[in-house]
């Protein structure tokens, strides 16, 4: 199936390995045909064999469904599994070092926690994307304090055409709020992952990012 574009993409995932569903395919099937444009594995701690490993089955998927595989952190890992994309957070690789790596083709997204990162973000050379938030506390960061709406608008007033996702604490609930603070695309994770039908949840995310 042809690959969708980063410029179409609204929805993006992130997801652990599912070891103790024991159901990683069938829910890569399931979200990834009901709406999700890109997906990442992030799970820390694994070795680099064992990254590589899942990543054959996230790859396959995606291509099944032509949506964008992301790698997170790691510009070797991306490289080697052939991830259309690379996530970056501001503690990572400088973002011409990982281009350099990972090479002209691979987009490279950045991950931004202010509004001086997120206008940085929005020009620098080489980042294809960005990330602002966290919106609201989450789990997936602790410790980390959440910027919430400010950014989120912030990023929504920059002249710039590249994409930029809302992240951190975004479900079915506050997604309205997530919208009308200017944000187009979002980046999931448990309010899919936990979902007691993750397919559903993907696609009622997917209809109203699709209607605003």
């Amino acid at each position: 199936m042809p690959r969708r574009s980063l410029s179409d993409a609204r929805l993006y995932l992130c997801t652990g390995a599912r070891r103790r569903e024991g159901d990683l395919a069938r829910f890569l099937d399931a979200v990834l045909a009901n709406g999700v444009d890109i997906v990442q594995l992030r799970e820390k701690g694994l070795e680099a064999r064992e990254e590589l490993e899942l990543l054959e089955l996230f790859r396959a998927a995606c291509d099944r469904h032509g949506a964008l595989l992301a790698v997170n952190d790691r510009a070797d890992v991306a490289y080697a599994a052939g991830s259309d994309v690379l996530h970056l957070g501001q503690g990572d690789l400088p973002v011409d070092v990982a281009r350099r790596i990972v090479g002209p083709e691979t987009m490279i997204g950045l991950s931004t926690h202010s509004a001086a990162e997120a206008t940085d973000a929005s020009t620098r050379e080489g980042v294809d994307y960005f990330c602002c938030g966290p919106i609201w506390p989450t789990p997936t960061k602790p410790g980390r304090p959440a910027p919430g709406p400010p950014l989120v608008k912030h990023a929504a007033s920059l002249p710039t055409d590249r994409p930029w996702f809302g992240i951190g604490g975004i479900d079915l609930a506050n997604l309205d709020d997530v919208l009308a603070w200017g944000a187009r695309r979002v980046v999931v994770v448990r309010a899919i992952t936990e979902a007691e039908d993750p397919g559903a949840a993907a696609a009622e995310f997917a209809r109203r990012l699709a209607a605003a």
